[in-house]
This record gives structure tokens, C-alpha cells and sequence, in this order.
């Protein structure tokens, strides 16, 4: 019961901080901007195409795939730590996850993710 009272204080005080936030973004003056004001800035130049332009598909796979090998360097970093404790169960379990890894890219391989023509 200690920890929802815990979790009701957090979640009252995030509402009231999201609340005092868009009150203070309310401010007066801020709905009376022009349209040049508008305009999202790029570095002075206008820009070429609206924002929600919509990317290729090769894109996204390119991004999971990088997500994908981020996430492994994420996992490998403490990994280091707890293989000194643990020693060759911890070195099996890390070379199963690089194995369905490189199964991945093997795969992505094959399916010619990795071209852009």
C-alpha cells in the first residue's frame, strides 16, 4: 500500500508540473505570432520540404538495424563487469547473443538491406 501512495504522490506531481508548464507556455503575446514567426528556423533558409515529409522504407530498416547493433553495445558495456565475476557461463551466454546477432545481419544481408539501389 506504501508504494501506490508512493506512486499517487509521483504521478499528482508530475500532472501538476506537465499543468504549470502550459500555463507558463500560455503566456500573453505568444498566439499573436506572425506567420514568417511561425516558420520553422533552418538555419535562415526556407525550407525545401514540410517536416512530415515522408522517408523511404530503406530508411527504417536501416535505422532498425542500427538500433539493433546499439542495443548490443548496450548489453556488452555491463557485461564486462558482471564476465569477471561470473567467467565462462557469462562468456557463453554473451556469445549466444552475438550469434543471433550476426543471424540477423546475415539475414538482412541476404534480403539486400544493405543497398540502396
Amino acid at each position: 500500500m506504501v508504494g501506490i501512495g508512493a506512486a499517487l504522490v509521483v504521478f499528482v506531481a508530475a500532472v501538476l508540473t506537465v499543468g504549470a508548464a502550459q500555463w507558463v507556455w500560455s503566456a500573453p503575446g505568444e498566439r499573436d505570432l506572425t506567420v514568417p514567426e511561425r516558420v520553422p528556423f533552418a538555419g535562415g533558409a526556407e525550407p525545401e520540404f514540410h517536416a512530415w515529409n515522408r522517408f523511404h522504407i530503406r530508411y527504417y530498416a536501416m535505422a532498425l538495424l542500427f538500433l539493433a547493433f546499439d542495443m548490443e553495445m548496450v548489453f556488452m558495456y555491463p557485461w564486462a563487469v558482471v564476465f569477471v565475476r561470473e567467467g565462462l557461463l557469462a562468456l557463453i551466454e554473451m556469445l549466444m547473443f552475438i550469434l543471433i546477432l550476426v543471424v540477423g545481419m546475415v539475414y538482412a544481408w541476404r534480403e539486400k538491406s544493405f543497398e540502396w539501389s
